[in-house]
């Protein structure tokens, strides 16, 4: 089998994987939204019994009785070792994530030899390694921190992204323009994906810190029992804080990125500047998470105002790779189409 086509058959395993993977998360994240509802309930339950017995309501009362803990091998409902064998899917996820993104990266690599280049020479290999990274970056935060809770997005995206790749963007793996037969292409490409990769989960990272505080400030529809599992989730403090420590990384990043671009330009076309599309576009990018930041660190600006600069933000990110390239004619129009 030639190596192109194992790597079609990589990316397709590697996509099935984040889809497996998106389901354990979001079963857990539905069991966890359950033990939400049953903890409230035995909470009742023990004021019930702690005004039945004259104690007062905020006595820690067992509704076993008196100062009682369960029967052996009963399991109290919404305890931390009921909610412990929940998470058994969670990591059943991280898992399965792993497994994905070792898939997708031999992907590439295979890409890579069969093209005689480095693979991110246009829109379909700039998603399939613009995807691991997220992956990779999902994972190997979880190493550190526990962000288990960011996994059902981040594998929803990974899952829409391959897919996208595959039946929209696919070109068959061949040799670039001499325009591109630089060690530019390695360098300046290859910082904006990472970028791109690590803007991609401090956004998902954002929406939940937006969904969270709407939950925590009476959201009639996300005060549902269906959205219990956000109560499991960190506080919208510290998902704001993890959001702008990724933003941070991605913006020296894009700043290398759009640095690098115009040396490049200057070689290649003999000019730093050019007001190309994809030139202004990556221009837009790095103003509106230079302003996130600055408005951060300085104004003051935090919460809600914060999440929604990262989610324009990203909207910016999303549209310089796509709308730039599928809309707007220049000399970035490298997308194969």
């Amino acid at each position: 089998m030639e190596l192109a086509n194992l790597s079609v058959l990589l990316v397709w395993g590697a996509a099935t994987a984040l889809a497996v993977a998106l389901v354990a998360f979001a079963v857990d994240l539905s069991r966890l939204s359950g033990a939400k509802v049953d903890a409230r309930d035995a909470a009742r339950d023990r004021e019930k019994v702690a005004v039945g017995a004259g104690a007062p309501v905020d006595a820690p009362v067992s509704p076993y009785g008196p100062d009682a803990g369960p029967p052996a091998g009963v399991t109290a409902v919404g305890s931390t070792a009921a909610e412990a064998v929940n998470r058994k899917l969670a990591g059943i996820g991280m898992s399965v994530s792993w497994l994905a993104a070792a898939l997708l990266l031999i992907a590439i690599v295979l890409r890579g030899i069969a093209a005689g280049r480095t693979p991110w020479a246009n829109m379909y290999e700039f998603t399939l390694v613009g995807t691991f990274v997220a992956v990779a970056v999902f994972v190997g935060v979880n190493t550190r921190r526990d962000v288990r809770f960011l996994g059902a997005f981040v594998t929803g995206l990974g899952v829409l992204f391959l897919v996208l790749a595959q039946e929209k963007f696919f070109i068959a793996a061949m040799g670039v323009q001499p325009a591109l037969q630089k060690y530019w292409l390695v360098i300046h490409v290859g910082v904006a994906i990472c970028a791109t990769g690590i803007f991609t989960v401090a956004f998902v990272t954002s929406v939940l810190q937006l969904l969270r505080d709407a939950r925590d400030n009476g959201s009639a529809l996300l005060g549902s029992r269906h959205f219990g599992w956000l109560d499991h989730t960190p506080a919208p403090t510290a998902l704001e804080s993890l959001s702008f420590r990724l933003n941070s990384v991605g913006f020296v990043l894009w700043t290398f990125t759009v640095i690098g671009g115009a040396i490049w330009a200057e070689d290649a076309w003999g000019r730093y500047w050019g007001w190309d599309p994809k030139e202004v576009w990556s221009f837009i990018v790095w103003v509106v998470y230079a302003a996130y930041l600055h408005a951060r660190t300085t104004r003051g600006w935090s919460g809600t105002r914060a999440a929604w600069f990262v989610v324009a933000g990203y909207a910016c990110v999303l549209f310089n790779f796509t709308g730039v390239n599928l809309i707007f004619n220049g000399k970035h129009s490298y997308s194969g189409l």
